[in-house]
Order: structure tokens, then sequence, then C-alpha cells
């Protein structure tokens, strides 16, 4: 893991790459006791090409920036992030994807934290805090982008890396298809004015009740909605999206809106919407605004809803199959086995930049060290 170290005195110390492991932090330290801890989530792709590349870092980078001055979080300059960021993958990838057949096509899942570590008691601005990096290595068996190989243990162990393919953590094991439970009136996720906007850990230890609710009734992920007219937000962890045929025949694709601050903007949900707004993956008209459950609802008793799917660095793209909106099923079309034709069509092209069938602006190489 890669780790620095920031008082309000000296700032940031010089950063470290060291052997993972638990972290020495105080009992009343500030993220313990007040939730000053963000998060970023994004992937390394070892490329058809043999390369390495991120996917859009920059973004992160800045995302990342926004998260820990909303919880007032000592800024890290996005360069110097994407630098940081540059130098583990180049020192950890390899040793877990390295570069040969077997093992291109494969990710590594990145996760950058920074938490709050001073030790008063109070509610104040942390005075120390610390920020680290860790990789997850996810094996071939894992329906991700390229993540095609049907046997996880049928490729050799990478040097250095996993004797054996560990288990797949939850968080980066993107589903093929999703089935959703939308939440009910009572709860909801984030609020006008809150920090929904923003990549912090309190937006989701408030969501894992309802999120367990979903799984013990079948369902892989929380709709939120938001307000006595039931708008949609979020499905789970991810940007949600519809595909439907409005009513004057018009094919729209449409997912809420960032203006309220009720939901992530997402790099995927970025990519998405530019991709689509291009025309590279099909004619549609590309709407960002608000759309209540009535509507989703109309659209599927008329016959016009075409595709769902949700959007994210875990989850990738994911056809929805199914919605639960408090006792109604919607049974959605999936015309191409486990995902809907415009979604494999997104999922596909975003593929091709992210392991380098061809070349975009969107992908970071990184030079292995």
């Amino acid at each position: 893991m890669l780790t620095a170290t920031w008082s309000i005195s000296s700032g940031w110390s010089a950063p470290s790459i060291v052997p993972y492991g638990p972290l020495a932090i105080q009992p009343a330290a500030s993220c313990l006791q007040y939730a000053t801890e963000c998060f970023e989530g994004l992937k390394c792709y070892r490329g058809h090409d043999g390369r390495l590349r991120l996917f859009r870092p920059q973004v992160n980078a800045a995302r990342f920036l926004k998260s820990a001055t909303r919880i007032a979080l000592p800024s890290f300059p996005p360069d110097e992030f994407l630098k940081l960021l540059v130098k583990f993958v180049a020192h950890e990838a390899p040793k877990w994807l390295p570069n040969n057949p077997d093992w291109r096509g494969r990710f590594l899942y990145l996760r950058p934290t920074m938490i709050g570590t001073s030790i008063k008691i109070g509610l104040q601005r942390p005075d120390e805090a610390m920020m680290f990096i860790v990789a997850v290595f996810v094996p071939a068996d894992v329906n991700g982008p390229g993540n095609s190989a049907s046997n996880p243990n049928s490729s050799p162990a990478p040097t250095a890396g996993p004797s054996t393919p560990p288990e797949v953590p939850s968080a980066t094991s993107p589903p093929t298809r999703m089935k959703l439970l939308a939440s009910k009136q009572d709860m909801i996720r984030a609020w006008p004015g809150g920090f929904g906007s923003s990549k912090v850990g309190a937006n989701y230890g408030p969501t894992i009740v309802a999120q367990s609710e979903a799984r013990r009734r079948g369902y892989d992920q929380v709709l939120w909605l938001f307000g006595p007219e039931d708008y949609v937000t979020e499905a789970g962890l991810a940007n949600f999206f519809m595909l439907w045929t409005t009513k004057d025949g018009i094919k729209e694709l449409v997912t809420p809106p960032l203006e309220l601050g009720v939901i992530l903007e997402g790099v995927t949900r970025r990519s998405v919407l530019e991709v689509c707004r291009s025309g590279k993956v099909g004619d549609v008209v590309v709407s960002e605004r608000k759309a209540k459950m009535d509507e989703i609802v109309s659209a599927y008793e008329e016959g016009r809803m075409l595709e769902a799917f949700a959007v994210g660095t875990a989850v990738f793209v994911a056809s929805v199959s199914e919605i639960d909106f408090r006792g109604k099923k919607l049974i959605l079309p999936l015309d191409r086995g486990d995902s809907g034709g415009f979604a494999t069509a997104v999922k596909g092209y975003l593929e091709g930049i992210m392991f380098g069938r061809f070349g975009h602006k969107w992908a970071h190489l990184v030079e292995e060290v």
C-alpha cells in the first residue's frame, strides 16, 4: 500500500510504498468518531496489447479533492494525487497483472482513501490525516470488462502475485444483470444540501440495512427514490439509466441530474453520457432530468420501456432485469443474453478504451517499473 500523512503544522509527508498491513490510529481518531473519511474507486487494466492503463484517473483525482474538502480533510492537489497513483500502479501491477497473454484483459481494483486521524474529542476540523492506496486483485471468472475466462484456475498465477486466485470481494465483482428493490418512503440515501454528491464513507453505512433487506428478498441492490414524487436517484452504489421510447416515438436515454446534489457524479456515468451524445453507440436523445417511478411504470405498462442499466466502477455496466416498486414487479426486456443491446454497445465501446483496442484520450498509459 502507498501511505502519506498530513498535519496542520507540517503539511504532507513524503509518501512511501510499504507492505499491506494494519494502520496505527487512536481510538479517539476523528475518522472513528466523526466520519471524516472519503475514498475513491478505480481500476488499472492490462490491455490486450500488454500495456497498463488507467481510465480517466484525472476525474477521480478531482473528485477525491472535492470529497476531502467537503468533510474538512486537507486538500491533495489532483496532479500530485495522479503522480502517486501512477507510481503505485507501476510498482504493484506487474506482480498481479504480468505482461503475458494469459493475464491480459484483467484488472486491479484501486481504493485511494483519506481519513482524519486527530485524537481530540469534539467536533472540529481535523489537524492530522492520512492518505493510503490499496489494490485488490480480481480473478478471471468475474464478468467484468475483459474477464471472460470460465475457470479462474486455468491461467498460471503471476510471479510474486497470488499463488491461487483469491476470493472476489463483493465490491469488485461486477454482476451481469441486476434485480432492484425500490426504497421505502421512510428511507432516503441523500438529500439536497447534504453530501450525497461526495464519495464519503458517511454516505454508505446508513444504507446497509436497506441493502441487507434487499438481499434477503432476493434482490441485488436498492433503487433509491427521493421525495413524495418517488424520483429515481441511484441503484445501490451505481448511477441509474433508463432507455425508453417516449409517447412521441423518440428513443430517449434518461438519467437523474446532478443539480440537486443527491447523486454521485460517477466517472462511468460521465463517460456513458459523453459516448451516447457522440452517437458512437446508437441514435438516442440523451436527457439528464428528474424521472418519477410513475413514469417508469407507465412506460413499462405501455410497452415503451426498452432497457434499464446501472453503471459504476465496480459494476461497470450492468443491465437491470427486474424492479420491485413496492410490490409491483417490472420484468424488463433483455434482448442479448445478460445485457440489453444498448447497454452491450456502451459496455463494448468503453472496454475498447480500457483495454487498448483503440487509442483514446481517456486512457492513461502507465509505464512499468
